[in-house]
């Protein structure tokens, strides 16, 4: 009986430490991915900065925004290194998923903090696109949003599991159709795929969400706890950006 009520006694104190537990880790996944997105909003603003300049007096290379591209902008956005620039964030990713096991904690977030640099690199250009209004506007629409259906993730009762290989079918499926859209250039299937791919965007922001809040477990060390920390700001960083992305084709004003 005595046992019996030490364990009563106990339950309530263990819950609350674990709880604990799990709010550190999720605000670390939280501050990781904060910091990610901001490297990578400052380096794609100054990059872009850094490329183009406004002198109009060479009207014959002049851009459809008024802009010219100086040396770094032409190694950027037209020169074979273009590829190199799109393509490297895609290869930080598959580094950090199939590596991280071999990884310190600290390398991990080297390798993270290095995808976020080189993905604001890529993603200069849409300062080039559209108007910094609207990318600002789409940008507290994507973090409302997100913050919106992250929350649900965190804190709703119900599984989310059985949409996890829905929403993976879907995503290989716009995968697919933006890749054929390179060859068709169509504004209808773009249309389509930024309406689906919203979608598919916010649903795995609050199954993601869950699925890290579930990854969690008290009795982790802190280089296991580290790295699940970085692969889960990675989840919904990618979450996010692509949102963000999606509704800035549907919302965006271009530049004229």
């Amino acid at each position: 009986m005595a046992e019996f009520d030490r364990q009563t006694v106990n339950a309530p104190a263990s819950t609350a430490v674990i709880d604990q537990g799990l709010r550190s880790y999720m605000l670390k996944v939280y501050n990781y991915m904060g910091v990610g997105l901001a490297v990578t909003g400052v380096i794609a603003y100054f990059a872009n900065q850094l490329a183009v300049t406004t002198d109009t007096a060479n009207a014959a290379a002049q851009m459809a925004n008024g802009t010219l591209l100086t040396g770094l902008g032409v190694a950027i956005y037209t020169s074979p290194l273009m590829w190199v620039i799109t393509l490297a964030p895609l290869a930080f990713v598959l580094a950090l998923s199939f590596g991280i096991n071999r990884m310190s904690a600290a390398t991990a977030q080297l390798v993270f903090w290095a995808f976020a640099a080189v993905m604001g690199v890529s993603l200069s250009s849409i300062f080039m696109v559209y108007t910094g209004t609207s990318i600002a506007k789409v940008f507290f629409i994507s973090a409302a949003m997100f913050g919106s259906m992250s929350l649900y993730g965190y804190t709703t009762k119900r599984s989310l599991a059985g949409f996890g290989s829905f929403l993976f079918m879907g995503l290989i499926g716009i995968v697919i159709a933006s890749i054929v859209n390179i060859f068709v250039a169509s504004s209808a299937l773009s249309f389509g795929i930024s309406i689906v791919g919203v979608l598919i965007f916010v649903g795995l922001t609050a199954y993601d969400t869950q699925r890290i809040k579930e990854s969690y477990y008290e009795g982790d060390g802190v280089e296991m706890m580290g790295k699940k920390a970085i692969m889960g700001a990675l989840s919904l960083y990618l979450d996010f950006l692509n949102l963000f992305l999606m509704l800035l084709r549907l919302m965006g004003n271009n530049r004229s």
